[in-house]
């Protein structure tokens, strides 16, 4: 058993890259439309700026840290999560502030959005930042329909539906995170396991029997009462749940 979880490996994930296509988009909105006049302190371009970048951040942390921490990758998954939500609610707030609502879900104008396929991951194992970067470049442009012009609204529009599919995207990753450690449990019982895996061979190595009932190692004690007392035998490193015994032989 290996001790460490796989961990990595977000270039892979969908969800970073709309993540990144989402972070990419939302420096050039706030780049473009937001000025003195509509934001005077600066502070709307912080916020949604940050909170694009803690999307993105938290899926790659999330990513990394899965090796020793199952509870730390999903909640790191869940910042993400929450972030992107935040940033949803400034774009919504955009067009509200304009007099004009989100676009209907489902009508054209929407649906034309979430068609646009991303093209399958072609990274592999020891590709490195520049086939990355062209990947990810390649994605964004399938979006500069909506995310490169001069219309404020349309792009608002637009980044409410590519957000919508990545918060989806990390709903589905989240109920995966979740099934994985029911089943395999986490970093702590992965420990013990390979700790217990690691004593048993050396026992073996030493000489020490494995129980008649259940195959775990025993270890030697000492009868305490009746007419064995004080005489050592082979008990079931397992007891009290198993209480398998062998003689020691002289």
């Amino acid at each position: 058993m290996n001790l460490f979880d796989k961990h990595g490996g977000y270039r892979k994930l969908d969800s970073f890259t709309l993540a990144t296509v989402i972070q990419l988009g939302t420096w050039r909105f706030c780049e473009r439309f937001l000025d003195r006049k509509n934001d005077p302190c600066g502070r709307q371009f912080d916020q949604m700026t940050q909170a694009a970048r803690s999307g993105r951040a938290n899926i790659v942390e999330g990513s990394e840290r899965a090796g020793t921490s199952k509870g730390t990758e999903m909640r790191l998954t869940d910042v993400a999560r929450a972030s992107l939500a935040e940033l949803k609610g400034d774009y919504e707030f955009w067009l509200l502030k304009r007099k004009r609502a989100p676009w209907k879900v489902p009508s054209p104008e929407a649906q034309a959005v979430f068609d646009v396929r991303l093209d399958p991951n072609p990274l592999k194992e020891g590709d490195g930042l520049h086939e990355s970067g062209n990947y990810l470049l390649a994605q964004q442009a399938k979006f500069a329909k909506w995310l490169e012009g001069d219309d404020p609204d349309l792009m608002a529009n637009a980044m409410l539906i590519l957000l919508h599919r990545v918060l989806n995207m990390l709903n589905r990753q989240l109920d995966a995170q979740g099934e994985t450690f029911r089943q395999e449990g986490g970093f702590h019982e992965r420990m013990t396991a390979v700790r217990l895996e690691e004593r048993e061979k050396q026992d073996v190595t030493a000489g020490v029997p494995a129980c008649p009932d259940c195959g775990q190692p025993m270890r030697k004690r000492t009868a305490k009462s009746g007419k064995k007392a004080g005489k050592p035998f082979w008990g079931c490193t397992a007891f009290p749940e198993c209480k398998g015994t062998r003689e020691i032989e002289n």
